[in-house]
């Protein structure tokens, strides 16, 4: 299942920006960003009721919900409105393989702040991604 799940969003993160993109063309990321985070909420509110989950959000300790509010604002606010920003300005193409670079930058936090083991494998792929992202800049 979790190919099966990685698969779906790789293929759903691969179309996104091309629908991004078309709604970028008359707002600003700003608005964009409103209006996909409006729809998204309140998907998300509508299912956590209809599924009676929504009570669970009781159970969130303080220390759970500031990571959580703290990736929210990393990921949500500062690094979708930036990849908004990039959208609106350049090639969907060329913005996504910028933005599919994250995970060099995942791979050395986790190696600092987890003290998760680098393995050749990590490094070597990290090195053909920061490789591609020079030829493409």
């Amino acid at each position: 299942m979790v190919y099966f799940f990685a698969f779906i969003g790789m293929l759903c993160w691969g179309v996104s920006p091309l629908f991004a993109k078309m709604g970028l063309d008359k707002v600003s990321p700003l608005i964009g960003l409103s209006v996909r985070t409006f729809f998204t909420a309140s998907i998300i509110l509508l299912w956590m009721t209809v599924s009676g989950s929504i009570m669970q959000l009781k159970t969130v300790s303080i220390t759970t919900g500031t990571f959580l509010v703290i990736e929210a604002i990393l990921a949500t606010l500062i690094g979708d409105l930036a990849y908004f920003a990039a959208l609106k300005r350049g090639s969907a193409s060329i913005v996504m393989l910028i933005m599919a670079c994250s995970p060099v930058v995942t791979i050395l936090c986790s190696a600092i702040f987890f003290n998760e083991r680098l393995t050749l494998g990590n490094i070597i792929g990290a090195c053909f991604i920061t490789v591609g992202l020079i030829l493409i800049i």
